[in-house]
């Protein structure tokens, strides 16, 4: 318990800090999805109190993301679809699933999948987070304009002729039910349909509405609709916000400026008493747990959705241990992949049980708690405590933030979530590995997240199997990466290092890259810097045996060599052959990170340079 509370100030802090950042994700992550803010906020404090304190990352800070949420916003929509439109009726089958998804994680992380998540290439993480942001984007750009098709009547009236259709095929199915034979008993049929009001039709026709206007697709087809209707004071809240967003982080990054503008605006837009939409209300009070989960049961509403909750599980797995390696390098620590899995899937189970939207460990929100001092499982729990307060304090306030404050931030969080980095590495990476993020990107968007998944895996995995059957074929000698006996490594000397000098000894640091380096391979590679002696004042990179790099292996070899770099660490490359020396020089790791005049055909020119660079510092120290 002592080492529990060893770092309270700056836990407490970093938790204060983080939860400040998350609640206007939250609120608006609850929006999106389609179960209204009070989910996300639900989600948001019980993922981080219960991930944090299960989970095997110390500093995470989770909630709902926007991939978790961009997966969820389908499962949501297409159950409520189900279910006539009704929310209330389909939420028990909802939340099921939700919690189908938290207790899955937990089954990945005991059986030990935990360490195998690293085997995802970086084409398919990269055009699947860029998915992610343009499907963000173009949903919102309906509620920015100010536009909500089931509010407008003249779209609605479109919808009726099929709402008549779905009510009569209701009644032909509830006869069905009954034992009545339409063909016998017509008449009861033709009574039956005369009793359906107009209401009736048209509140079928506003669901059907809702469900042609949900999702990518159907806010491109509802586009021309909203800018032929667009509510101005929607749109300029919107802009607002969006400016704000981005204009206070040039002013200081102290304050998070989601948060600055989420106030600012939403303060004016209901101190001047404008006519703005607010977002749904959020009840007051501490959470109630959802019993109608077990009460409700039924095995046939969501076993169609059973492939997506494990889908959504992995996602969430990755999502978070992703985000624990980027914990693991700001800190100098070692999560423990396994036991996060089974915090995310505790913290998940719980916030569907409460009404929650699933989650997984926040990168942003888990930077802004290390960089403002949390280092235990106790900044993670308190940034939980503090958005359970702010909803029980503050809950009839936040339900008068304008919704058009929700679009801006979101939009900002699409625009954030894009891999740029990817992007701009197009033209300069393998054609089949830009094929494969495309792919992925396109059909995530247009078609299904997880289908664009593991189409993408299975293509990634048949290039690499191909590329290797190549790399065998020309006679290649591929050696796997050795791994470490303790701290002592057990890679063996080569012929030519046998006679280094001494004085180089004890400043030069070898590591033998063996075979090729690839996506499954990253995980060893990032050992490397763990593995250089404080007393190193040189690396030697020892290429000679690296037919082939793709772009998860080049760019982890960047992380690594701009972290040496930092440190004063200078990194040389000995024996890089053409395909890696190409994708090093076009993302500039050479000339930026080691310039030209470090990297040497062989061994020997390396010793002989490092030789007269150790004899120039020691006589520049000595005058």
């Amino acid at each position: 318990m002592k080492g529990f509370f060893s770092n309270f100030k700056g836990d407490a802090f970093g938790g204060l800090t983080a939860g400040i950042v998350a609640l206007p994700l939250a609120l608006a992550f609850g929006v999106s999805s389609g179960l209204g803010p009070s989910a996300g906020l639900y989600g948001a404090i019980f993922i981080s109190f219960f991930a944090s304190l299960f989970g095997g990352t110390n500093t995470q800070i989770s909630g709902p993301t926007a991939p978790m949420t961009a997966v969820s916003m389908l499962v949501i929509a297409g159950i409520i679809g189900a279910n006539d439109g009704n929310v209330e009726k389909a939420l028990p089958a909802i939340l099921t699933i939700f919690l189908m998804v938290g207790i899955i994680q937990i089954g990945l992380g005991a059986i030990g999948i935990g360490k195998y998540i690293r085997y995802i290439p970086y084409p398919v993480v990269s055009g699947f987070m860029t998915a992610i942001g343009v499907m963000i984007l173009i949903t919102q750009l309906l509620p920015a304009f100010g536009y909500y098709p089931k509010e407008d009547e003249a779209f609605v009236n479109q919808f009726k002729p099929q709402a008549e259709e779905v009510i009569l095929n209701k009644i032909l199915k509830d006869e069905a039910g009954e034992g009545i034979l339409v063909l016998e008993d017509f008449k009861e049929t033709i009574k039956r349909a005369e009793n359906i009001s107009h209401d009736e039709i048209y509140l079928e026709a506003v669901t059907l509405s809702g469900n042609a206007a949900s999702g990518v697709m159907g806010a491109i087809k509802s586009l021309p609709n909203a800018l032929s209707n667009i509510n101005y004071l929607e749109l300029i809240l919107c802009l607002v916000t969006i400016v704000i967003i981005y204009g206070f982080k040039r002013i200081t990054t102290a304050i998070p400026s989601t948060l600055v503008a989420l106030v600012i605006v939403s303060g004016v837009a209901y101190g001047f008493g404008l006519k703005y939409r607010p977002i749904e209300e959020i009840p007051s009070g501490f959470p109630i747990p959802n019993l109608s989960i077990f009460s409700e049961f039924s095995l046939s509403s969501v076993t169609p959705y059973i492939f997506t909750a494990l889908s959504l599980a992995f996602l969430g797995a990755i999502d978070s241990l992703l985000t624990s390696v980027i914990a693991d390098n700001m800190t100098k620590t070692k999560h423990k992949p396994n036991k996060e899995l089974i915090g995310q899937g505790i913290g998940n189970s719980i916030a569907a049980i409460f009404g929650g939207i699933p989650g997984a460990g926040a990168t942003i929100r888990t930077v802004v708690n290390i960089n403002a001092g949390g280092k235990t499982k106790l900044s993670g729990m308190i940034a939980g405590v503090l958005l359970l307060i702010v909803l029980l304090a503050l809950g009839p306030v936040a339900s008068q933030i304008p919704a058009a404050v929700l679009a801006g931030i979101l939009i900002t969080v699409g625009i954030g979530v894009m891999d740029y980095k990817g992007l701009k590495a197009m033209p300069h990476m393998p054609k089949i590995e830009v094929a494969i993020m495309i792919i992925v990107l396109v059909l995530s968007v247009f078609w299904n997240l997880v289908y664009a998944v593991g189409i993408g895996l299975v293509i990634a995995s048949l290039m690499f199997m191909k590329k290797m059957g190549d790399v065998t074929a020309s006679k290649s000698k591929v050696e796997s990466l050795e791994g470490l006996e303790g701290n002592n490594l057990k890679e063996s000397v080569w012929k030519d290092e046998i006679n280094i000098p001494k004085q180089l000894k004890e400043n030069i640091f070898i590591k033998h890259l063996n075979g090729p380096v690839f996506f499954g391979s990253t995980s060893e590679l990032q050992q490397l810097a763990m593995q250089i002696p404080e007393t190193a004042k040189y690396v030697i990179l020892r290429m000679d045996r690296v037919p082939y790099m793709d772009q998860s292996g080049v760019y982890t070899l960047e992380e690594i060599i701009f972290g040496l770099e930092q440190k004063g660490v200078k990194t040389h490359i000995v024996g890089i052959q053409q395909q890696p020396l190409y994708l090093a020089k076009n993302i500039d790791i050479v000339p930026d990170l080691i310039p030209e005049d470090r990297v040497f055909k062989d061994f020997d020119s390396c010793i002989a340079y490092l030789n007269n660079a150790i004899e120039e510092d020691s006589t520049g120290s000595k005058e």
